[in-house]
């Protein structure tokens, strides 16, 4: 993976000054509790234009340069090891990072590239080139969730991938960029997942509807299950990186650093459940000691799905042991692992009906 020097040595340091870096925790045990979903292999793959090409294209990872709209970034690629010459349509998966984190360090919290280089799936974990701190905008229309509709059509040019298999998942402010994707790009993105951070914007209008399933800590300190930011979120950088932070900048222009809904992340859940017309009772169903899942009754092509960590921080699931203060960002929990459950998730729910 290509090295970013000095840039991420300086923005590393600023990170772990105030520990919003969220990859606490040890990986989930091997009889950690997995939603079991079956796979739609009766869908068949929707091949890209990329697989056009007489030979399959080089595997490993890549850190490359993409530009569209006005927007420039950066991203990381990552192709499972394939054999043969002839292209197969490979599942997608965008991989949205954090507000400050950058990409590198989403792909380092996630490990979501090695699990699919294990699993068959692409990885693109990408990252804006802006001023001031990394962060997504998801207000609608976006310039930012556009910036990732394009990126997504180069990949499909530049790889074989399945254009029915198409799915964005991220932590945080990714997890609001992934929510503002579903509104914005639902009919060409099969399903999502956000963790710590889902949610139900009152502008979105997706064009059909879309499969969820979500995470949340109750004690997160940054995107609170009560609704709105935590304590630790207003002691972050401001957007623009200048000193003030993001507390003091609230309170002179609200939501300038896209925080999270005031609503509570249940209520959210709640909200997206009647937008992809399910029922109002979902089922719980406590799964680990500190794990509930939440089931809402729905069309198979529309699930939701909750997952409700008692306790459990501003973490992803089941990642890889803590290199930030447990005290800043809270605890991770093994008892699931977020990268299966989302990846059966994900499996089950291909895009089935009209993409573009």
């Amino acid at each position: 993976m290509a090295k970013t020097g000095g840039f991420v040595s300086g923005l590393l340091a600023a990170i772990a000054l105030v520990g919003f870096v969220s990859i606490g925790g040890a990986p989930a045990s091997a009889g950690a509790a997995t939603l079991v979903a079956k796979t739609s292999a009766s869908v068949a793959p929707d091949p890209s234009s990329g697989c056009q090409t007489p030979t399959t294209g080089s595997s490993g990872q890549l850190t490359l340069s993409f530009s569209a709209g006005g927007k420039s970034g950066t991203y990381i690629e990552s192709v499972p090891p394939t054999t043969g010459q002839v292209p197969k349509p490979m599942p997608v998966l965008f991989d949205l990072h954090g507000y400050v984190e950058p990409a590198s360090f989403q792909d380092l919290g996630t490990q979501l590239s090695a699990f699919g280089d294990s699993h068959g799936f692409v990885t693109i974990t990408p990252q804006l080139t802006e001023s001031g701190v990394a962060r997504w905008d998801v207000s609608a229309h976006s310039p930012d969730i556009a910036y990732l509709g394009k990126l997504l059509t180069h990949v499909e040019s530049s790889l074989c991938v399945d254009q029915r298999r198409v799915f964005v998942t991220g932590l945080s402010m990714g997890a609001f960029a992934s929510s503002a994707v579903a509104c914005e790009l639902s009919n060409r993105v099969a399903a999502v997942a956000p963790v710590a951070g889902l949610q139900a914007f009152s502008w979105c209008r997706p064009s059909r509807p879309i499969p969820v399933v979500a995470f949340q800590g109750t004690a997160d300190p940054f995107v609170s299950y009560k609704g709105g930011p935590g304590p630790n979120a207003l002691k972050l950088p401001a957007p623009d990186g200048s000193n003030k932070t993001v507390g003091q900048e609230l309170k002179t222009h609200p939501h300038a650093a896209g925080d999270p809904l005031p609503q509570s992340i249940p209520t959210q859940v709640a909200t997206w459940a009647k937008r992809n017309g399910c029922g109002a009772t979902p089922t719980k169903t406590q799964i680990a000691s500190d794990v509930t899942r939440v089931i809402y009754p729905c069309a198979a092509d529309s699930s939701v799905q909750f997952y409700v960590i008692k306790g459990g921080g501003h973490t992803w699931p089941g990642g890889p042991p803590g290199v930030f203060p447990v005290a800043t960002v809270g605890k991770t929990t093994t008892s699931i692992s977020a990268n299966q459950i989302i990846w059966n998730f994900f499996q089950a729910h291909p895009l089935t009906g009209h993409i573009g």
